[in-house]
Order: structure tokens, then C-alpha cells, then sequence
């Protein structure tokens, strides 16, 4: 009586069938040919602890790229969750590249106790895949936003105060927000009297106007009381 085939191997591959004893390698989990000797990999991250995966060959061809499918795309899903898995989970994608290329390079299967496993959809087709993609389009998308919030939320130009022109000062003395109102208007605070250049002196009773409201931003102006207190 035949010897029924072994069950089916588990998500990670409970088990390995038996090797030739000469010859190339068979796939491990359907003894088909060519095989080739490679190890897939992931990563599982669980805030604290973390867990590293490993799967290795030999693999067939469809056999090795659905192992690396599954394995990828369960670590593009699993395998963020702590701080240094942030880090991890990156590099355990990057190295299973060298193992796709490998079987890639296979022919098809042929020759197995078993159907090959399917390798299904490429991983960039995956949904665990977006998870990957997700923090790359916040960064392109991100630096030009900034750029632009930087651009319409940049410092408003000073304001430049000449003689005669009236005042209120929508702030106090040290921390001023000056406005620049109608002479006429019961709101109005200040004159301005003079524009100041080098050390000279306010007139007494006059005020001295921040720099940034001097003339093209840096001098200095003096504000005379429309009303006293």
C-alpha cells in the first residue's frame, strides 16, 4: 500500500520533506526541483517584546516566493508595533529581497509529491503592503506642506509708521501691536512725531515705538499721548 503524502505544512512550515540523498536539493515543502537553498524571514513586534522569524530552503520556485509573500506581508502588518521594531521591520523586508531574487531565477517546478503552493499576489499588490507605503507618501507629501505653511504663515512685513500718522496700541508698552488709525477716531492713542536716527531723544512725554516700527522695519519712532490720562 503507498505511503500517503505528509500534511499539508503549517503557516511557517511545521515540518521539511526528506532530501534525496544525492543530487540537487528538493523543495522542502513539495519536493519539487530546481530548489534552491535560501532562508525568508519576518519580524513580529509586541510593544515590549519582539519576536524574529525564520523559514529557511530549500524552496521551489512558487513554493519560495509565496513563503516570501506571506512572511513580508505578515511582518508589514505585525511587525511595527515597538519602538525598535519601528526600525526592524524595514531591514527584515530589505533582506528578503536577496532570497525573491533567488527563486526568481528558478524555472517551474516539477517533479514534487505535491502541488507547489500558489504564490498569490505580489506583495506591492497586498493590502499589508499600504503600511509600508503609508509612512514614504506622508514624508513626500508632508515636506511640501510644510514648505508651504512655512510660506503663507511666514512673518507679517513690519509696519512702517511715518510723522503725523495716528496710533493705538492694541498691545502695552513692551509688548506692542501697534494699528494705524484715523487721526479723528476716539481710538486713536499716538501721533507719531518724529523717525529717530542714532541715540537722540524722544521729546518729553513721548513714547519710544518699537524698532520693528521704525522706517523699513529698523528705526525708531516717537509716540505722543493724543488725550492724557
Amino acid at each position: 500500500m503507498a505511503t500517503p503524502p505528509p500534511p499539508h505544512p503549517g503557516p511557517y512550515g511545521s515540518w521539511s520533506a526528506p532530501q534525496p540523498a544525492y543530487g540537487p536539493p528538493a523543495c522542502r515543502l513539495c519536493g519539487a526541483w530546481p530548489a534552491v537553498e535560501a532562508t525568508v524571514r519576518g519580524h513580529q513586534g509586541m510593544v515590549v517584546l519582539m519576536r524574529f522569524l525564520s523559514l529557511r530552503g530549500p524552496f521551489c520556485r512558487d513554493c519560495g516566493l509565496a513563503t516570501h509573500r506571506r512572511m513580508s506581508s505578515d511582518t508589514l502588518w505585525q511587525g511595527w508595533w515597538g519602538p525598535l521594531s519601528l526600525f526592524i521591520t524595514p531591514v527584515t523586508v530589505l533582506v528578503n529581497l536577496g532570497p525573491r531574487a533567488a527563486f526568481r531565477r528558478l524555472g517551474p517546478p516539477t517533479g514534487g509529491f505535491r502541488p507547489a503552493l500558489d504564490p498569490g499576489r505580489p506583495l506591492r499588490r497586498r493590502p499589508a503592503a499600504l503600511l509600508l507605503l503609508a509612512p514614504v507618501l506622508l514624508v513626500l507629501l508632508g515636506i511640501p506642506a510644510l514648505i508651504a505653511i512655512g510660506l503663507l504663515s511666514g512673518d507679517e512685513k513690519p509696519l512702517t509708521l511715518s510723522p503725523g500718522q495716528c496710533v493705538l496700541n492694541a498691545g502695552t508698552l513692551k509688548d506692542q501691536q501697534l494699528v494705524v488709525t484715523d487721526c479723528g477716531s476716539p481710538r486713536a492713542e499716538y501721533r507719531v512725531d518724529a523717525l529717530l536716527e542714532g541715540e537722540r531723544p524722544c521729546l518729553p512725554g513721548a513714547y519710544l515705538a518699537a524698532p520693528e516700527y521704525g522706517p523699513g522695519g529698523y528705526g525708531l519712532s516717537c509716540l505722543t499721548p493724543l488725550r492724557q490720562d
